[in-house]
């Protein structure tokens, strides 16, 4: 995650000039998305709120709550928090099973740096619980880019951040900002895939140049004990002088009767001893 957040960062530099030509700095910029964010909560009620509620009716959620100030902690940051989404949840037919808090971590920190969002999301995976509710958008993240960063990680696994203050689905909405945002983790995790590809291709070119193959199944005679099978199965395959080379089925047959195990434990057919003829490019009439 960290280092899809650098390299946001990267295109946004990019765009220095840009900016600096249209007399509209960088700075100035976050604090638009920001205030888009601390403004989303407000709004979204209004516009994008989560309308058919109905659908949350009889639906096990988890809550998280956040506060910033370590003096928060025993302040009245947790309860309020608390109460809003205990009503919401209530007035929706949701049922509440877990609650989970960080106190005193930053709107801004990712989620590896928060233990009580990193231990909901180990339990609500694979759980059956596809619901988070937060007071407000903010108390899941200030910034915006680790905002979206999360939304996708819970959209992910199948998962709704509801905000209970607003009855706002977090990623529901066309705000552009956010939308450019997940574009933009999109094209970077797309970027990442390739370049993973193309690693993975190379080392198995590689390994296939020094081997001469490097994935599938072990051919017959890489493991012990089959080497002499091998061997009988050249010396089978090999044409006498002035007479005809013996046939597939002919050899299967010698093999079984010189108890030359097969790597199945099976007894050997034609088509298996015709493959390895193959495989080990062996004349054939």
């Amino acid at each position: 995650m960290r280092e899809i957040v650098e390299r946001i960062k990267a295109l946004a530099a990019l765009d220095q000039k840009v900016a600096k030509r249209l007399h509209f700095s960088l700075a100035s910029a976050h604090e638009v998305a920001y205030n888009s964010l601390e403004n989303y909560a407000d709004r979204g009620a209004k516009l994008t709120g989560y309308r058919d509620m109905a659908t949350l009716k009889n639906t096990k959620a988890v809550a998280y709550l956040r506060v910033s100030g370590k003096g928060q902690v025993e302040g009245g940051g947790f309860p309020r928090q608390r109460e809003t989404i205990r009503k919401f949840a209530k007035a929706s037919g949701i049922e509440i099973v877990a609650e989970f808090t960080d106190g005193g971590v930053s709107g801004t920190a990712e989620g590896a740096d928060r233990p009580g969002l990193s231990a909901m999301l180990e339990r609500i995976v694979g759980n059956g619980i596809n619901l988070v509710l937060v007071e407000r958008a903010d108390r899941l993240a200030r910034d915006l880019i680790v905002s979206e960063m999360l939304l996708a990680e819970f959209a992910k696994n199948g998962v709704r951040v509801v905000e209970a203050g607003g009855g706002t689905d977090l990623r529901a909405g066309d705000d552009p900002t956010k939308k450019l945002i997940r574009q933009v983790l999109g094209a970077v995790a797309e970027f990442n895939k390739s370049v993973v590809v193309s690693k993975l291709r190379a080392a198995r070119e590689r390994t296939r140049r020094q081997k001469g193959r490097c994935e599938g199944r072990k051919p017959y005679g890489h493991f012990p004990g089959e080497a002499t099978g091998l061997v009988r199965i050249r010396q089978l395959n090999r044409k006498p002088r002035g007479g005809r080379r013996l046939s597939a089925a002919k050899i299967a047959e010698i093999l079984n009767q010189e108890r030359h195990p097969t790597r199945s434990g099976k007894p050997w057919r034609r088509a298996s001893v015709r493959a390895i003829i193959k495989r080990e490019g062996l004349p054939r009439d």
